[in-house]
């Protein structure tokens, strides 16, 4: 069944828009007026942005919340993700991502993640419930693409796909940088695991204008160096002030390694999140991890086609993609927690 969604379904009244033997689909808006989905199964939910980027502001199962802490207690109307920094997950790019250099001239993480979607409509099935947004960028004498994402979640699960596929509809080659920016909480004295080797982990070397460093910091980040090359990066999370400002560290070149990339972050309490994805889809990935009194996050696998220090660095790095005219690409990541 193809459920087509129109703005003034949602309202600040909770609206219950279909419900099957496997799911409970809600729909309302939040007091800043931004319209949320809510996919619900037997095992917990997806709050989903269905016009705002396609975030997914808020993911929950068997009452295990899945993102970061932020002080954005609800989404808000912006232009730039910095605007309302508290979602779940949010898709960065598309021409540019990352944090731009103070050569670039995008917007930290692109233009996509607040982007208006044009339209939204909902697949739904006996076992699987699909969210699909769909917006199509255009300006004169620039780039013009087609990009519809989607989340998918199936009955009785605690995973769920978050999907992006976009089409270059103009009449010369497009470039195309894409990260999957799933924003994980913090777990106390988590640890990160991998089928891909720790020592392809390097710290990064460059630092956005928001990193302050402090003496602390950079002992840590020395001590850090120092133990990747034994091939012991971070993996412990227990010293959380260690984290502030924030440690990013980043591997390519990933479909060298292994064509399917898992990661998980497991807690002493039992469960694990757990991210997979294809390497040929996703080469890089960045490990992200933050803790200070406004904000806990630990993005334990953010995979991308690039490094997240700006459209420059990868032009530079020469792992920008580029899209021919009429050319599709497609993007696909399993994510949630097992338990």
């Amino acid at each position: 069944m193809i459920l087509y969604l129109h703005p003034d379904q949602f309202t600040s009244t909770p609206r219950k828009l279909c419900e099957n033997k496997s799911f409970v689909i809600t729909a309302w808006r939040y007091s800043t007026g931004v319209a949320v989905l809510r996919l619900a199964n037997s095992r917990g939910h997806l709050d989903i942005l269905p016009y705002e980027g396609q975030m997914i502001w808020d993911a929950e199962f068997e009452n295990i919340n899945l993102k970061l802490k932020a002080p954005f207690k609800e989404p808000r109307p912006g232009k730039c993700i910095l605007d309302t920094y508290g979602c779940f997950a949010f898709h960065s790019g598309l021409l540019a991502n990352g944090n731009p250099s103070p050569e670039d001239t995008h917007q930290p993480h692109g233009e996509f993640p607040c982007a208006s979607m044009e339209k939204a409509w909902l697949e739904i099935s006996t076992n699987s419930a699909k969210l699909i947004s769909s917006y199509e960028y255009c300006q004169g004498f620039g780039y013009h693409y087609l990009a519809q994402p989607s989340v998918e979640l199936c009955s009785n699960s605690t995973m769920f796909q978050v999907n992006m596929q976009v089409k270059n509809l103009g009449a010369n080659p497009m470039p195309l940088q894409y990260m999957c920016h799933l924003n994980y909480a913090y777990v106390e004295d988590g640890t990160i695991t991998s089928n891909v080797p720790e020592e392809a982990f390097k710290l990064r070397q460059s630092l956005p204008a928001h990193v302050k460093p402090t003496p602390q910091w950079l002992a840590y980040t020395k001590k850090l160096q120092a133990q990747e090359a034994k091939g012991k990066t971070l993996t412990k999370l227990a010293e959380a002030k260690l984290y502030d400002p924030e440690i990013v560290l980043m591997a390519s070149n990933l479909d060298s390694k292994t064509p399917i990339a898992t990661f998980t972050l497991k807690s002493p309490k039992g469960y694990e999140f757990n991210t997979r994805f294809s390497t040929k889809e996703f080469p890089s990935v960045t490990r992200w991890i933050y803790h200070n009194p406004d904000m806990e996050v630990a993005a334990f696998a953010l995979p991308a086609t690039c490094t997240p220090e700006g459209h420059l660095a990868a032009k530079q790095q020469k792992t920008l993609i580029y899209l021919n005219p009429q050319e599709q690409r497609k993007f696909t990541v399993n994510t949630g927690v097992i338990i």
